[in-house]
């Protein structure tokens, strides 16, 4: 299900990133909002997507163990390296937790398309109704809606100057 913009995500985002700072904050440089839901106009599932900044892979395990603490099970890497995803607890609003490695491709590609999209409102704009074309025509099969959007997504990573070597990764790893 994609929605129109909700101007309330970002103060959503500030409420689920008040609950997990005080557990990070020793440990994390920053906690990120990411993915649709943080750009502004920008038509979305209404989950919002969060990127916890890890300074490296040694931190990684103490972040998990925090956030066990907290309520959030572990999932693994789901198969993205330098990436770490969380189910949150039962009662928290929806949301997609991540624990990514500061210099890793995965935190790379969330904030370039963020900050792309951010900057360029007519490309977000044409996001949005890829999007909701997307979840129209798949609105049972999260693969074909994710593998929709791949091409489009690889366009902006190019424009935003994204390193071309981790392209094919990033590509591979949406069309799986």
């Amino acid at each position: 299900m994609v929605v129109a913009y909700d101007p309330a995500w970002p103060a959503l985002f500030e409420q689920l990133c008040a609950g997990l700072w005080p557990a990070l904050r020793d440990l994390a440089s920053a906690i990120e909002h990411v993915g649709s839901t943080s750009v502004p106009g920008l038509a979305a599932k209404p989950v919002i997507d969060m990127d916890i900044v890890v300074p490296g892979p040694a931190a990684m395990a103490q972040v998990i163990e925090r956030l066990g603490h907290l309520g959030y099970q572990h999932r693994g890497n789901l198969g993205i390296d330098g990436r770490e995803a969380f189910q949150h607890p039962p009662g928290l609003p929806a949301h997609h937790l991540y624990a990514c490695v500061v210099d890793g491709v995965a935190l790379a590609n969330h904030l370039a398309v963020r900050d792309y999209l951010r900057a360029h409102p007519a490309t977000a704009e044409r996001y949005g109704r890829l999007k909701m074309q997307l979840a129209d025509a798949f609105p049972h099969d999260i693969d074909a809606y994710v593998a929709g959007k791949t091409d489009m997504l690889l366009d902006i990573l190019r424009e935003s100057g994204f390193p071309t070597s981790q392209l094919d990764e990033i590509a591979q790893a949406n069309r799986l």
